[in-house]
């Protein structure tokens, strides 16, 4: 089942959150205007305000409300997406030029720092210090991630813990802070929204993982950008840190990239081909259905609507992606 599939009852929803989205980038400078437009729209899940959405359902639901939240929490996903794209020098993402390379460095930098403070404006709409605390403790976290990933590039003495950690603070908290806003927004106890912060964790953790999995074995067409972009940006992700277990990858890893800015394309697709024959691919799977099974079990003391059958659903399309 395709993920987007799974939530066609809050596509009415989805749409209001869309439309609310374009009108909150409106900038009085042309150039902002045009970059966050076409950062917009490039497209995207927009899983966060899907997550704020269905855990809404569990409480009491008004979409005002959460179209706030919702908004806020794409708006810095947005943000993130800017700044990565600069950091790792990216000319595409979803198949189109980032804004990165339309615009340059400084404008690209310029707008992610704009599409950040929309998002703080926009969450101050609702008047609930704990709702501002959560988010402004995760934007903490995200900003510590994307510091660690610039300072652990090209590092390939990492542990396993050291790439866990990135990933939650990179893509995790902001899918389990979606999932806690959306419950506290619809004013669920306090239980139910804990219970619902570490779905989204484990969901977020899980989807990394496969994230990251996909870099290898999908086609660039699929991807929307070169295949094992990850790798050649010095970026050591889970499939890698498996591989690295056999020591011919290992030493010709550490070969290829001694000089990252002359990388051997024979030396790298050999990287490859070794990658994909070794089991690195299928434990990385496992590992993410590890996560994904802690999410359907954290779920299950929560009331039997509508909202979990999808949640639930989510999960086992987030299992079965290839693509």
């Amino acid at each position: 089942m395709k993920l987007a599939k799974t939530y066609n009852f809050v596509k009415k929803d989805l749409n209001i959150i869309e439309k609310s989205l374009k009108n909150t980038i409106q900038a009085d400078h042309i150039v902002l205007q045009d970059a966050s437009t076409q950062l917009l729209e490039a497209g995207g899940k927009r899983i966060r305000p899907v997550f704020v959405l269905l855990s809404g359902q569990m409480g009491s639901y008004h979409i005002d409300r959460f179209k706030t939240v919702a908004v806020a929490l794409e708006l810095i996903h947005m943000a993130t997406l800017v700044h990565d794209d600069v950091v790792d020098n990216s000319e595409l993402r979803r198949g189109k030029p980032t804004v990165k390379h339309s615009y340059g460095n400084r404008v690209a930098m310029y707008t992610g720092n704009y599409i950040l403070a929309l998002a703080i404006e926009s969450i101050t709409k609702i008047k609930d210090p704990n709702i501002h605390q959560l988010l402004s403790n995760t934007l903490v976290e995200v900003c510590l991630g994307e510091v660690e990933q610039i300072e652990f590039k090209y590092n390939w003495d990492q542990q396993l813990r050291h790439y866990l950690r990135r990933i939650k603070r990179k893509t995790a908290l902001l899918i389990a802070t979606s999932c806690k806003l959306g419950a506290m927004a619809g004013m669920t106890t306090p239980e139910e929204a804990n219970r619902l912060y570490q779905y989204g964790y484990y969901i977020g953790m899980s989807y990394q993982i496969i994230d990251d999995i996909l870099d290898f074995t999908s086609t660039e067409k699929e991807l929307g950008k070169p295949i094992a972009s990850d790798l050649l940006q010095g970026n050591l992700t889970l499939p890698v840190l498996y591989a690295m277990k056999d020591q011919a990858f290992n030493d010709l890893l550490r070969d290829t990239f001694a000089h990252p800015d002359e990388v051997d394309p024979v030396h790298f697709e050999k990287l490859l081909f070794m990658l994909k024959k070794s089991d690195a691919i299928e434990k990385s799977y496992q590992l993410s259905e590890l996560y994904l099974n802690k999410a359907l079990e954290v779920l299950k003391p929560l009331p039997d609507l509508e909202a979990k059958q999808i949640l639930q659903e989510i999960a086992q399309s987030i299992g079965d992606r290839r693509s």
